[in-house]
């Protein structure tokens, strides 16, 4: 007999864990289906605002994670496994992996969270956690009295330079065009700074380091010359966005122009009837782990209740 799953939990972030954690607590047969499990934030050298817990790294947070959901009871845990196609069903969803496994559940959580978008520039990837930051919400109390640049002239950009008013004594914001483009006010707060230092028609060539991130090579735009220039810092932000892991699931779930899924805030559904979401790959406008964690929480409850009800319409 073919094998079908109340829930199948897609991600493996604090939210998925989340997820799982609650359907299995509320005796749902669950699936979890991860690449690996910690999220994002397995890069971090650093995280200080995990409810709970006054710091630990990136890594430490996935072993945690990863311990709390093997202690849980009626999950299918599978990692290595990313999800390529969701579909609607008469009863439900089929998931396809790159594995080429097929799955059946009654209902999905989409925890995919999302990807930081990189500059692709040397020294950006040889540096990550060593001085090369993809969130500053997270990091930037480790830059105390540190001279630090931040990549990105939007919304993302200047918030990594406000985060970083308490801590650094020096602020480069490195802009590739010549104007910013994020909320007024923040700009206004940004610029009124003096410990703000922006530099326009710069585009990022290379982040430099031996053991740690020691400066950042800029071009100037337009610049028929290409002068180059460096700065010497203690760490690069690159603030140029997110693109949500929702790929697998846009024929099926509304999504915005961002590519995020759009959610019920309230309960976590989505456009399709049994598909829930939560997390950064959703349009949550704050892409936080605790934020995460709970709507996924929701989420879980909701495909709790639709499970039920299900049940009950089959009787």
């Amino acid at each position: 007999m073919e094998e079908i799953y109340d829930v199948a939990v897609i991600g493996g972030g604090p939210a998925g864990v989340a997820a799982a954690i609650y359907t299995s607590r509320k005796q749902l047969k669950t699936i979890f289906l991860t690449d690996t499990i910690g999220g994002q934030s397995v890069g971090s050298s650093g995280i200080e605002n995990w409810i709970g817990v006054e710091s630990l790294s990136g890594i430490e947070l996935a072993k945690a994670l990863e311990k709390h959901l093997r202690a849980q009871e009626n999950i299918n845990i599978q990692t290595s496994q990313r999800v390529s196609k969701l579909e609607s069903t008469q009863n439900g969803v089929t998931i396809e992996t790159e594995k080429g496994d097929t799955i059946k559940a009654q209902t999905a959580i989409i925890t995919t969270g999302g990807r930081h978008r990189h500059l692709g520039v040397p020294g950006e990837e040889e540096f990550s956690g060593k001085g090369v930051v993809f969130c500053a919400t997270c990091d930037a109390p480790f830059f105390r009295d540190k001279t630090v640049a931040v990549v990105g002239g939007g919304n993302s950009g200047l918030e990594a330079v406000v985060d970083l008013f308490p801590f650094a004594k020096k602020i480069y914001l490195i802009v590739l065009g010549d104007t910013l483009k994020g909320d007024p006010i923040t700009q206004e707060e940004v610029k009124a700074s003096e410990k703000v230092e922006i530099i326009y028609g710069a585009n990022t060539t290379k982040i430099l380091g031996e053991k740690m991130v020691t400066g950042l090579e800029y071009e100037e735009i337009p610049s028929d010359e290409k002068i180059k220039k460096t700065l010497d810092v203690d760490g690069v932000f690159v603030q140029i966005g997110s693109v949500p892991n929702t790929e697998f699931a846009k024929n099926l779930v509304e999504t915005n122009d961002f590519g995020e899924i759009v959610i019920n805030h309230k309960s976590g559904e989505t456009s399709q009837p049994g598909v829930f979401a939560a997390g950064d790959a959703t349009d949550t406008p704050y892409k936080q782990n605790n934020i995460a964690a709970g709507d996924a929480v929701k989420a879980a409850l909701s495909a709790y209740d639709y499970v039920l009800k299900k049940r009950r319409e089959q009787k």
